[in-house]
């Protein structure tokens, strides 16, 4: 149960504000469809943070990464695999419309390339930091 709710708190946190800043400036979407679909998106979050934690984690314990370069690039991948079918099924529940799904999607992989690293980095320093009170 603590997997879950720190792998869903560091999604949560880190995904909210990136996301309704790339749908309301760049993919064009109204505000009230952008606090829908971040409404939406926490339902959402709070269904696929773990199994995105566990995808990650098995992703990593079969490629083995070592280098930061194949660290980065594991992160990429894992999360671009995960969460790009889960973006478009939020926005389409959200009621954008087909260019407007493209346009957020194209956006987001923009961010997904750039963020999925730090990412990485934040949610095992989020585990390590639970971890480390557990233990206290």
């Amino acid at each position: 149960m603590k997997s879950y709710f720190v792998d869903t708190a560091a999604t949560i946190i880190f995904f909210t504000v990136v996301a309704a800043l790339s749908e309301l400036l760049i993919a064009g979407m109204g505000p009230t469809q952008v606090l829908i679909a971040r409404l939406i998106s926490i339902p959402v979050m709070m269904v696929a943070a773990r199994p995105y934690g566990l995808w990650r984690d098995w992703f990593f314990s079969k490629t083995r990464p070592q280098r930061w370069l194949t660290n980065l690039v594991g992160d990429i991948i894992a999360f671009i695999t995960f969460q790009v079918p889960v973006y478009v099924a939020t926005l389409a529940l959200a009621g954008a419309n087909a260019s407007e799904i493209v346009a957020a999607v194209s956006a987001s992989l923009v961010f997904m390339i750039l963020l999925s690293r730090p990412f990485g980095i934040y949610l095992q320093a989020m585990r390590n930091w639970a971890r480390m009170l557990s233990d206290e």
